[in-house]
């Protein structure tokens, strides 16, 4: 979710900070450009008023010659050009050349010559367009010089660009440092506002999976972030204390109603042997009553070892599964024996884990037991040891006839047993009791199909030990 809320909003703080930006540099480089316009028109009105002084020489002549008036007009141009850099020029209203500094070759331009012609009536130049600094384009200023009313003749100048483009890109360096900078803050606090939002939703999501896998111990604790996901944490912690009383009511209930049928039970199967007693030896009907009778007494006694496995804390100690798989392959093995089937154990001689020993004992067990009982004569249960990585694995394979892929999907749910293995003894919950006894301690049991037939057991334990077990 953080992958997606942050570049969302680095975008959009990246469009607005654009959309600031954009317009705060052209507003620059119109001020910077506004600034050489207005200095250039105070420019040419000043040399527009020397030419008037020169128009107006004694004789009234227009065109006054070479007098002291004209000369002065020449040094002031060639001054300016001097300082500046400035070219400048004074034409007649016809286009003929008063004065100019140091030639008048930068009239003959496109735009000088719009300029002439603004000014020719009584418009200074004013409106240029945009220089930006890309572009090598000069600016042309022009000012009318009116005597009498009239334009008697125009003041031009020819101003270079380079420093004006160089402030404006110094400029906008700055802003684009300046942009750089708050969007490097800007992701900042994203980073911290996602922190602050997430952080709730990460928590609940691991607590949620705590839950998922038999941690019903976990709860979310109180953190920061906003108030409706603080508001959410309350009302799931609530929500997870309620499934957890009822799951514990559940398991009180089924404790106590196995624990309590036991008796009865034992005391009617007292019974029958007693009848048994004065019936002809080899009954039908007794010995089925009998059968029936020890298999709801085996029924009860695993509803009690579940009860007991879902609601047991586990032992956790760092076990070598590689000794605990070989000694109960031993142990079993002459069960296997008598049924004819080959018991071996394969794989790593030391292979550690965290896990509780008892129950990792008994899940295994109960895994064998179950291959044992579905493997024919002359076939063989296998059972490797393994390490991947953050897990440790005990896989018990067997030859049997397997499992479809439909009932994969079901089997180790409670009371399931597959319609093909009905003639099989057992309640349905020993594998059952397998998940709950390796779910207490973070571990976990996968079931897939084993070539060429029967059904693959994996039983993962890790190899790290959990920050929390049941």
């Amino acid at each position: 979710m953080r992958n997606r809320l942050l570049p969302l909003l680095i975008v959009l703080m990246a469009g607005v900070l654009l959309a600031l930006g954009f317009p705060l540099g052209v507003s620059l480089a119109a001020a910077q450009q506004q600034r050489i316009v207005v200095d250039r028109i105070d420019d040419t009105a000043r040399f527009a008023g020397h030419a008037q002084f020169v128009m107006e020489g004694p004789t009234g002549s227009r065109r006054a010659g070479k007098g002291e008036r004209l000369k002065r007009l020449e040094r002031e141009l060639k001054r300016y050009y001097e300082v500046y850099g400035i070219r400048s020029a004074v034409i007649y209203r016809d286009g003929t050349l008063m004065a100019a500094e140091p030639n008048a070759d930068f009239l003959r331009a496109e735009e000088a010559d719009k300029a002439f012609e603004q000014a020719r009536y009584s418009n200074s130049r004013q409106d240029s367009e945009q220089v930006w600094p890309w572009q090598r384009q000069r600016l042309y200023i022009a000012s009318p010089v009116i005597l009498d009313g009239d334009v008697v003749a125009v003041v031009v100048t020819d101003s270079p660009t380079g420093k004006m483009r160089s402030q404006i890109l110094r400029g906008w360096l700055l802003i684009g440092a300046g942009e750089a900078a708050a969007m490097l803050l800007a992701i900042g606090a994203a980073l911290r506002l996602t922190g602050w939002v997430l952080r709730p939703v990460r928590t609940l999501d691991a607590t949620t999976h705590d839950i998922a896998t038999g941690r019903f111990t976990s709860r979310v604790p109180a953190a920061g972030g906003p108030p409706e996901l603080r508001s959410l944490v309350r009302s799931f912690n609530e929500m997870a204390d309620n499934v957890e009383d009822v799951l514990e009511q559940q398991r009180a209930f089924v404790a106590d109603a196995s624990h309590q049928l036991r008796n009865p039970l034992a005391a009617l199967l007292l019974r029958i042997e007693l009848l048994a007693l004065e019936l002809p030896d080899g009954n039908e009907e007794i010995a089925s009553v009998r059968t029936e009778g020890k298999r709801l007494a085996r029924v009860l006694d695993d509803l009690l070892d579940l009860a007991l496995a879902e609601h047991a804390g586990a032992d956790l100690q760092l076990t070598d599964i590689g000794e605990l798989a070989t000694e109960r392959a031993a142990a079993w093995r002459p069960v296997a024996e008598a049924k004819g089937v080959r018991l071996t154990c394969e794989g790593l001689a030391a292979t550690t884990a965290w896990a509780d020993p008892i129950a990792l004992s008994s899940a295994l067990d109960a895994v064998i037991d179950n291959a044992l009982k579905f493997t024919p004569e002359g076939e063989t249960v296998t059972v490797t040891t393994a390490s991947n990585g953050s897990t440790s694995t005990i896989t018990v394979t067997d030859g049997g006839p397997g499992l479809t892929d439909d009932e994969l999907t079901r089997v180790g749910d409670r009371f399931w047993r597959s319609n093909r293995h009905q003639n099989v003894t057992g309640s349905g919950l020993g594998l059952s009791i397998t998940r709950a006894l390796l779910a207490a301690g973070g571990g976990s049991i996968h079931y897939a199909h084993h070539a060429p037939r029967g059904l693959c057991v994996t039983l993962t334990v890790p190899r790290s030990r959990p920050t929390e077990a049941r």
